[in-house]
């Protein structure tokens, strides 16, 4: 199999433009949460993440390869867009953690844990230990280096972002249309009359 240089050009530099603006949401995403964590927008943006990306490369397909895309180059497509992404969204992360955070991250971390508790208190004993599972692990993150929290963050991005580009590469392939003879001559048959 020959892998044509240009082609990969092409769609590296089409998944550098759209991880730009799939970093974008991710942001928009992870400050909503941090800053608003009673809203829903942080969760619907971060949920549209598989939507937006399969938007994505269907422009890609559209604009570029005039409506064709093979599975394998979808599944690229859908691979580098996700860790041009990642990559993006781990510099601001790094940044904002590091620089601007004093502690906002944890402390909704913590508010969430608390009002999981009073709800899993009503369910009973083993609802109760899974909260106290999770407050073991943000005791863990808490500990953990804006360094390391954005690394960790970055790996799972890269992750799912990996196994979200299966689906969305199936969802959006397209093959060429290449009609048959049949159908050629069925169609001047039907001019003729």
């Amino acid at each position: 199999m020959i892998i044509n240089v240009m082609d990969l050009v092409q769609l590296k530099a089409y998944a550098r433009q759209y991880g730009v603006a799939l970093a974008l949401v991710w942001t928009a995403s992870f400050l909503s949460i941090v800053f608003a964590p009673a809203s829903v927008l942080g969760s619907l943006l971060a949920l549209s993440t598989p939507i937006v990306v399969g938007w994505f490369l269907v422009r890609f397909r559209n604009d570029a390869l005039d409506g064709h895309i093979s599975f394998r180059r979808g599944y690229a497509f859908s691979c580098y867009t996700f860790f041009y992404a990642s990559l993006l969204f781990a510099a601001v992360q790094f940044v904002y953690l590091r620089f601007f955070d004093h502690g906002a991250f944890m402390a909704m971390l913590g508010a969430s844990i608390k009002t999981m508790e009073d709800v899993y208190r009503q369910e009973g004993a083993a609802a109760l230990q899974a909260v106290e599972q999770m407050k073991q692990t943000i005791g863990m993150v808490g500990q953990l280096s804006p360094l390391q929290l954005t690394f960790v963050v970055m790996m799972d991005n890269l992750f799912i972002g990996a196994l979200l580009s299966l689906p969305i590469a199936l969802a959006c392939r397209t093959k060429a249309y290449m009609p048959t003879n049949g159908q050629e001559n069925h169609g001047q048959h039907e001019h003729a009359e």
